[in-house]
């Protein structure tokens, strides 16, 4: 078997955990809403964790985002653009607390 073979098995391989993974862990969040409901806090928590845990999982095995020196670039590009994604949705979240508290708006 040649070594070109051998890394098409290793990819498909790769991409079959992968979805198998991401698969099974949004089956989950799925059962998990649909048996205890969407209004305890324990619910989002065990939502929170298990989309973060599925976000881990397609970024390993679809984007290749490992800790090796290659694919380190990609990282801090990925970590950099979440930075600037949550500056903008955190700032936006208080500056619009901040009106609604100014123009005296409580929140139900």
């Amino acid at each position: 078997m040649d070594r070109r073979t051998e890394m098409h098995r290793r990819e498909r391989r790769r991409y079959v955990i992968g979805y198998g993974g991401s698969l099974l862990l949004t089956l989950i969040v799925f059962s998990i809403a649909h048996l205890f409901g969407i209004e305890t806090r324990g619910v989002y928590l065990a939502i929170g964790l298990l989309g973060l845990a599925l976000l881990i999982v397609q970024l390993v095995y679809f984007l290749h985002i490992d800790r090796r020196r290659s694919s380190r670039e990609d990282l801090d590009l990925i970590l950099f653009s979440t930075l600037v994604l949550l500056i903008i949705i955190l700032g936006t979240v208080w500056i619009l607390g901040n009106l609604a508290i100014r123009m005296h708006i409580h929140p139900m």
